[in-house]
């Protein structure tokens, strides 16, 4: 039997490069209350809960839990996002809590702070920094809790922030309207052969949910246990021309020779950091119906991590003992290995997440909803040693880093007005907004980095920015095949409390007010009943996060020297132009989308180096103007020639260029940074019946380079970003109703792929669910 109707307008709302999209929508139970799509704009129309506002004006990309169960082997819930057009996740091993952070259409993975991450209304982002260490906290939802994930993409929105610039992704986790429980268990291994290690490397998870709804109150509780040791990361270096030629130091044997990113040839000494990480997550959720319409909801979150990171050397000598520090002598050429070289280091991380919120749903003249969140840092510890191995599993000196006290908070009031029914000529969004976030960092040297008390302080950073959004966009309904939405967003920006210390100085840091005004517009038109042309417009104004301001060095005489307190915002300007075209009937069931997307963004932030005023210097700094053009194709369809086969594909192309940079005029008709020129996804599932599905999945990204200059040709090096060609299969199989089994590899074709950090290599994967 064909979908419905209704099915493929519910496909085109949310079209996805997975498989079952429009099976799985056709068979919904609750399939009145999903969003809509009318003129080629989605329509949020009720159902489970979204911090989406009614009207979005832009593309959307997304996934369904019942996609994710089929198709993705995923242990987090990042890997949800995993074939979505133009998206990297920079996931580096299960549970990589620090580094898997969001790359967009011209955003690179080292620019977390240009897209936004949800769950369920509640800020997951980190806008702290905006680095690598600043990943979204993904581990506050498990794949299991999920019902959905929608990405919209650009800010065309004037309901979000200018860190909307590359993408917003929003997760609708479970909420239950009966009784319900599941449990799963999953186990991963992963054999590694890279440079002097080769190992296994393997994890287990357990998760068990529950939930129920009793006349106007539902809750569900979750649980996850994740116990994984991730491949070695990052590995000390010495470039051979440094080594000083002679007999000098002990000679030892193991080097590995090598070219760095530069192509320069260096050695490869061995392994610093491979985390041993044991997590815990628990999160509660409750919800009560004040009325048929009206809906209050509290989440709760916690999350635990221990990890311990150890590095293993390379070096041995005469009588075959690993060297971790002193002189050596490596092929007639003397180094000297410091002690942090072969860093090791325990972590306690313990966070909390709030979440309340009370909405409406009537879907009449007027909606509205009130929200507040936090996001906390109760324990967050990091001891280090600074004595060499092997003392140093013992004790010694070291250094503990203190962020107890660091977070975010979040304050929304958002309404819906239609002055004329759902149908009618307009319907109004408007809210605001307040978020806060607070940066409390303090490292202290200690004479037991395992168990020592904090001593005399080696460096402190402090801040807090605060944004205050007042938004509104109109969706007007111009003529029976053409509609309009046109918004503005006008932000307040402040920073305060700013301090940057070393041992003996602290510097206080002015604070600081801005005011901006981003406009936004949106015009769709049907053409046919088969084709949609829309085309999307707007303004982001991307603030500076507290790291960028205040975090950083200050010289003997007191100067600051690796922070700017007074960087300007990120200002980009984004066009999208969009083709869809409904693909029934051309051998299955379908959705082809056609974008063209142009960013202009002036005063970029960039880590480099001024080389007019100070050479020797590198910090976080303003680029003059970046200029990103490019095409999106999207392609997806269901029961293609045989019933059940569901295919799915995207192809990006980008040219991403620095147009401007005074301050590093190397850069200048240079790459942007982590931007590949070509990407591309395709998957094909396979369910022959109701028992058994069967997917193949493939993903590919282009020669890309770390550095402004393009000054890294060799991606394939610790420290490179290289192209990668990956394949991924998963098996499923449903033993009864209530119990399913799958199996699965990732990076099938045992790819050796970078970006800084070595990615993983071939995974395999078996799970076993159970669910009531």
């Amino acid at each position: 039997m064909r979908p419905s109707r209704m099915a493929l307008a519910l496909a085109r709302a949310f079209p996805v490069t997975l498989c079952a999209v429009v099976p799985a929508l056709a068979h919904s139970a609750d399939i009145t209350h999903a969003p809509v799509k009318e003129l080629g704009v989605v329509t949020i129309t009720g159902g489970q809960p979204t911090s989406l506002p009614t009207q979005i004006p832009t593309t959307i990309e997304g996934v369904t839990r019942e996609q994710i169960e089929h198709a993705i082997n995923a242990t987090d819930s990042e890997d949800a996002l995993k074939y979505l057009p133009s998206l990297l996740v920079r996931k580096r091993y299960i549970g990589d809590y620090n580094h898997a952070v969001l790359s967009t259409r011209a955003s690179g993975t080292g620019n977390p702070a240009r897209s936004m991450v949800f769950a369920d209304g509640i800020l997951l982002s980190n806008y702290l920094g905006n680095g690598p260490t600043n990943a979204p906290r993904w581990m506050l939802v498990t794949p299991e809790e999920i019902e959905r994930v929608d990405v919209l993409y650009g800010p065309f929105s004037a309901a979000y922030a200018g860190n909307s610039v590359g993408a917003v992704v929003d997760y609708v986790t479970r909420m239950p309207t009966k009784f319900e429980a599941h449990g799963k268990v999953s186990v991963q291994h992963q054999p590694f052969d890279l440079y002097g290690t080769n190992a296994t490397y393997a994890g287990k998870q357990i998760s068990a949910s529950v939930g129920n709804k009793n006349g106007d109150w539902s809750w569900f509780l979750n649980f996850q246990k994740t116990d994984s040791d991730g491949q070695p990361l990052t590995f000390p270096t010495r470039l051979v021309s440094a080594g000083t030629v002679g007999n000098a130091g002990t000679p030892v044997t193991g080097a590995v020779p090598g070219f760095n990113r530069n192509n320069q040839p260096w050695y490869l000494l061995g392994t610093a950091t491979q985390y041993h990480t044991q997590q815990d997550h628990i999160k509660a959720k409750i919800a009560y119906d004040v009325s048929p319409t009206v809906r209050a909801a509290y989440t709760f979150g916690w999350w635990h991590n221990a990890s311990e990171g150890r590095p293993a050397s390379y070096l041995r000598d005469a009588n075959g003992n690993a060297v971790y520090s002193g002189a050596v002598n490596i092929n007639g050429r003397s180094y000297t290995l410091a002690p942090t070289d072969f860093n090791v280091s325990n972590e306690d991380l313990s966070h909390f997440m709030h979440g309340l919120s009370v909405k409406s749903r009537t879907q009449g003249v007027f909606d509205w909803e009130v929200s507040a969140s936090q996001y906390d840092y109760q324990t967050d510890t990091l001891r280090a040693a600074t004595v060499a191995l092997p003392a140093a599993l013992n004790g010694g000196a070291g250094r503990i880093v203190n962020s107890k006290g660091t977070g975010w908070n979040t304050l929304a009031a958002k309404g819906t007005w239609r002055p004329d029914g759902v149908q009618g000529t307009h319907i109004v969004d408007f809210g605001l907004q307040r978020d806060s976030y607070r940066l409390r960092t303090i490292e202290n040297a200690t004479s037991h980095w395992i168990s020592g008390d904090a001593g005399a302080r080696n460096q402190a950073f402090n801040g807090d920015t605060q944004l205050i959004g007042l938004w509104a966009q109109d969706t007007w309904k111009i003529a029976p095949r053409w509609k309009a939405v046109l918004g503005a967003r006008a932000e307040r920006w402040s920073a305060s409390n700013g301090q940057t210390g070393n041992a003996t100085t602290t510097v206080n840091h002015a604070g600081r007010n801005e005011t901006y005004v981003s406009p936004k517009a949106a015009v769709a038109y049907q053409a046919s009943d088969l084709w949609v042309l829309k085309a999307s417009t707007g303004r982001a104004v991307r603030m500076p996060t507290v790291a960028e301001l205040y975090q950083g060095g200050i010289s003997g005489s007191g100067t600051l020297i690796n922070n700017d307190p007074n960087l300007k915002p990120e200002k980009s300007w984004t066009t999208e132009l969009t083709a869809e075209r409904d693909m029934a009937g051309w051998g299955g069931e379908g959705l082809l989308r056609l974008t063209a997307f142009f960013e202009r963004t002036k005063d970029a932030l960039y880590s480099q180096t001024n080389v007019l005023v100070t050479p020797n210097v590198t910090n976080v700094q303003n680029v003059d103007a970046i200029r990103t053009q490019g095409i999106e194709l999207s392609y997806q369809a269901a029961n293609v020639l045989v019933r059940g086969l569901e295919l799915g594909s995207s192809l990006t192309w980008t040219d991403s260029k620095i147009t401007r940079n005074d301050k590093f005029p190397a850069s200048v008709g240079q790459w942007q940074p982590r931007i590949p020129k070509w990407r591309a996804t395709a998957v094909a599932t396979y369910r022959p019946d109701d028992k058994w599905s069967y997917t193949l999945g493939a993903r590919y990204s282009g020669k890309q380079y770390s550095t402004l200059d393009n000054s890294d040709p060799n991606g394939f090096a610790y420290q490179g970003a290289s192209r990668y060609f990956t394949a991924d299969v998963r098996v499923r199989y449903q033993i009864t109703k209530a119990v399913s089994a799958a199996v699965g590899i990732d990076n099938l074709n045992n790819y050796q792929f970078w970006n800084f950090h070595p990615y993983p290599q071939r995974s395999y994967v078996a799970e076993l669910k159970v669910g009531l």
